[in-house]
């Protein structure tokens, strides 16, 4: 945080997040409350608004490695400024959708350039501090909107929390206009007609090297995870904890504050662990954590497992990211940041789909059991990997 530009670059990330939850919790309050929509609606929202960045993204980190990086931040922001206020005149299910699938799409081109940006501005030995700092901007306005957002609407109605969101699109994009960003070896100009060829050399290149593919399966499998447990966490503590509503929304609560306490702790682990051990590690943590929620019925129990795998969701994720910011050549840290979120978006999705098909076949705790031997195994796998790595190396 010494350096300026960090500063910007997260006062323009929390400014920016703190605006995207609030106006996502309030078009879960209107689709809820306001049109009566059906569950399968409601989860819609959250498909809607993820689902777009699996099938755009590998095309658009094409683009971002030819682009100027501060440019393509700032057109993303005021574009998404600009959808956000369609939902102020949105009567219909489908025209939210239809917003913030574009605006899904427009944000496949902000998060490589933002990922770009870290490297340029930040040296080798803090970009895991800084993946780190992200990620606690991040769980802190998500840990904060709910209650600001259920304010707002009480006050102002949901209206005031889409205009805020515009507001926090612009104020990013004034921001970050204010920064110097210089990409190593500067903007690489290449000819419209090599696009293709671009976007299959991106793949190709993760697919035939064996750290950042397994770097990206461990990422996947950590979130998908996640997605699986907060899809069924509802029913779970209606129908196994036996306990009322309001303790769904506290264990909700508890999987953030594991993952913020998380990314305090995994910088300073760093220091005498690798970060493929780190990553796997979190692997065995999400899955202890969620084989003890279909072990037990005890709400202490599931309180601590529920920490356990917010925290070891930081692990996975932070080590992951920096791992592959450190095995990316930087003209292709576009191509390849965009194809971590494009299988990061399937992986997730996956995760709220299939986890009630799960749960209805075999049960909430069959599916928390398929979930965490999912884990435990990539995680073994993972470990060995990292093993044999080490030891060719030494």
């Amino acid at each position: 945080m010494r350096d300026p530009a960090v500063r910007k670059l997260s006062a323009a990330q929390f400014v920016s997040l703190l605006g995207d939850f609030l106006a996502i919790y309030a078009v879960l309050s209107v689709v809820s409350f306001k049109m009566h929509a059906s569950p399968a609606e409601v989860a819609g929202v959250l498909i809607f608004y993820m689902l777009p960045m699996a099938f755009v993204s590998p095309l658009a980190g094409v683009f971002v490695d030819r682009w100027d990086v501060r440019y393509t931040m700032i057109c993303s922001d005021l574009a998404r400024g600009a959808l956000i206020l369609l939902l102020l005149r949105a009567t219909q299910v489908w025209e939210i959708y239809a917003v913030l699938a574009a605006i899904s799409a427009v944000s496949s081109f902000f998060t490589p350039a933002q990922s770009i940006a870290i490297r340029s501005i930040v040296p080798q030995a803090g970009w895991m501090a800084a993946n780190a700092m992200m990620m606690q901007i991040m769980q802190v306005t998500q840990i904060a909107s709910p209650a600001i957002t259920g304010q707002l609407i009480t006050w102002f109605g949901e209206n005031s929390c889409f205009v805020l969101d515009a507001a926090s699109f612009v104020a990013s994009a004034g921001i970050v206009a204010s920064m110097t960003i210089v990409r190593a070896g500067g903007t690489p100009e290449r000819k419209a007609g090599s696009v293709v060829a671009d976007m299959t050399s991106g793949v190709k290149f993760i697919f035939t090297h064996s750290v950042l593919a397994f770097t990206i399966v461990s990422m996947a499998a950590g979130l998908f995870a996640v997605r699986c447990y907060s899809a069924l966490i509802a029913v779970y503590v209606r129908d196994i904890l036996k306990l009322q509503q309001g303790w769904f929304g506290t264990l909700g609560s508890l999987v953030g504050i594991g993952m913020l306490v998380g990314t305090f702790i995994v910088n300073h682990l760093a220091k005498t662990r690798s970060k493929g051990h780190m990553m796997m590690s979190g692997l065995f943590g999400v899955g202890a954590g969620v084989l003890v929620l279909a072990l037990v019925s005890n709400l202490v129990a599931a309180s601590v497992a529920t920490l356990g795998i917010g925290f070891s969701v930081a692990l996975v994720v932070i080590s992951a990211q920096t791992m592959m910011q450190g095995q990316t050549p930087m003209e292709m840290m576009g191509r390849v940041t965009s194809s971590l979120m494009s299988v990061l978006s399937l992986a997730q999705v996956a995760g709220l789909m299939m986890s009630g098909a799960i749960a209805q076949e075999i049960g909430i705790r069959g599916a928390y059991f398929v979930t965490a031997g999912l884990l435990v195994l990539i995680g073994a796998v993972g470990w060995r990997k990292v093993g044999q790595r080490k030891a060719a190396e030494a």
